[in-house]
């Protein structure tokens, strides 16, 4: 009895035994299961941690013509502007890679169409309400006047409606040209007319302002290399309201095509007064004035009267023809920009809204591009960039000649005629391969 209690009790020890020696390798392996469980739960706790996104609101400043000489123009231009910094605001900004999303605002003024006005006011855009970005006002001396203050502050600005070459080739550096320049703006004109009438006699008539000049320096050269005549060179100034005197030399000379004009109001004018005279030429192809909506108002004396277009929307660019051209293709199609456009103030666009809704839509590829609102990172991307979109080509010369100079975008040539029911509609009618109509030459006897 005695051995059995002894076996019983030494069983009872060694598993007492078991048992102490099993426990502390259980809670070893608790204890070391534990740091996994408290590694899964980092994450949440990071997550709670980041930042919220920033938003960066982008000041974009700039002074338009709410009167003046260049008022029609200039509020097209800015309706162009507001369009397109509406959608980018309604779409949430632009989102940066480090979780800033830009939005924009505008601070302007009316510079009234006056050069010392300008300058004030671009002052003050910049020192005062510390814009970020500068867009032109709306002409080439307006905006050469605005220039120098963009320049002198170091401020980039963005230029539409400001066609003449000459600001681009001052060794500035802040500067970037939307339009196609001013010495180039008659050409295409010129090599349709090289079709239709190698003989015509030419009549130059023109604004002396700074814009109309530069296309009438960078005119004269092309037509003489394409054999043309030129029988008058006659200038006129920005507030002329009776062109008799003109009308009469450009009988007498024999022309039998008008080439020039300037701005809306001379050229309504002049268009009008030629009607009225019964002057007879075969062909007038005017500045700014018929590419804008209102020129129809002229009635019959807009018929046959042609342009020198930065866009159009019968023959608006495709994401077809930026593959053709090995070109990237940014921003939305001419038929939606238009629509957008017309939903938003009932009228249709013209190449002086399309150069507004530009500048902006080129500034936000640059500010994708650097992934940065830094003044610096963005002049680089605008620099770099090569893009095609619903307007055309944009690339920027970067020689210190010419800094900043558009060197892609092409003109078209538009002309009024009348449809079927007889009403007048804008046409395009050169480079043939986007040509909507036949050039209406000779113009009908008024």
């Amino acid at each position: 009895m005695k051995r059995s209690l002894v076996r019983i009790f030494t069983v009872l020890m060694l598993l007492g035994l078991v048992i102490t020696a099993c426990a502390p390798q259980a809670a070893t392996e608790e204890a070391m299961e534990q740091p996994a469980a408290t590694e899964a739960a980092q994450p949440a706790a990071t997550d709670e941690a980041m930042p919220a996104p920033v938003e960066k609101t982008v000041v974009i400043g700039f002074t338009s013509s709410l009167t003046g000489s260049q008022e029609v123009s200039s509020k097209r231009q800015v309706n162009g502007l507001n369009l397109w910094m509406q959608q980018v605001n309604d779409a949430g900004g632009i989102q940066l890679s480090d979780g800033t999303v830009v939005k924009f605002e505008a601070v302007t003024y009316d510079d009234e169409s006056n050069k010392e006005r300008v300058q004030e006011l671009y002052t003050r855009i910049i020192t005062e309400d510390n814009a970020d970005f500068l867009i032109s006002p709306y002409s080439s001396g307006l905006t050469a006047a605005a220039t120098i203050v963009a320049e002198q502050n170091g401020k980039i600005m963005l230029t539409a409606g400001a066609a003449e070459d000459d600001a681009y080739k001052t060794g500035n550096t802040s500067l970037f040209q939307l339009y196609t320049p001013g010495s180039l703006y008659l050409i295409s004109t010129v090599d349709m007319l090289k079709t239709l009438d190698p003989s015509a006699k030419v009549a130059i008539v023109h604004e002396n302002d700074k814009f109309s000049t530069a296309v009438i320096d960078g005119l004269k050269p092309y037509l003489d290399q394409q054999g043309f005549e030129v029988v008058l060179e006659e200038g006129y100034a920005s507030d002329t309201t009776d062109f008799g005197p003109v009308i009469n030399k450009l009988v007498e000379s024999g022309a039998t095509v008008l080439l020039g004009g300037g701005h809306y109001p001379d050229g309504s004018t002049f268009a009008r007064q030629l009607y009225e005279r019964k002057v007879g030429l075969n062909f007038i192809s005017l500045l700014v004035a018929p590419a804008d909506s209102k020129f129809p108002e002229l009635g019959d004396a807009a018929l046959g009267i042609a342009t020198s277009s930065q866009w159009e929307l019968a023959a608006t660019h495709t994401e077809a023809e930026a593959a053709a051209l090995g070109k990237e293709w940014y921003g939305p199609t001419g038929t939606d920009f238009a629509a957008a456009y017309e939903a938003m103030t009932g009228d249709k666009p013209t190449y002086h809204v399309a150069g507004g809704y530009m500048t902006g839509l080129v500034l936000q590829k640059a500010i994708e591009n650097a992934d940065s609102v830094d003044p610096d990172a963005v002049r680089a991307a605008l620099e770099a960039m090569d893009i095609f979109t619903f307007y055309g080509g944009v690339q920027f010369d970067t020689t210190p000649e010419a800094h900043g100079l558009q060197i892609s975008h092409k003109m078209v040539v538009a002309q009024w005629q009348k449809n079927d029911a007889g009403e007048l509609q804008r046409v395009v009618i050169w480079p043939a391969d986007v040509a909507t109509a036949d050039p209406l030459y000779p113009i009908p006897a008024p």
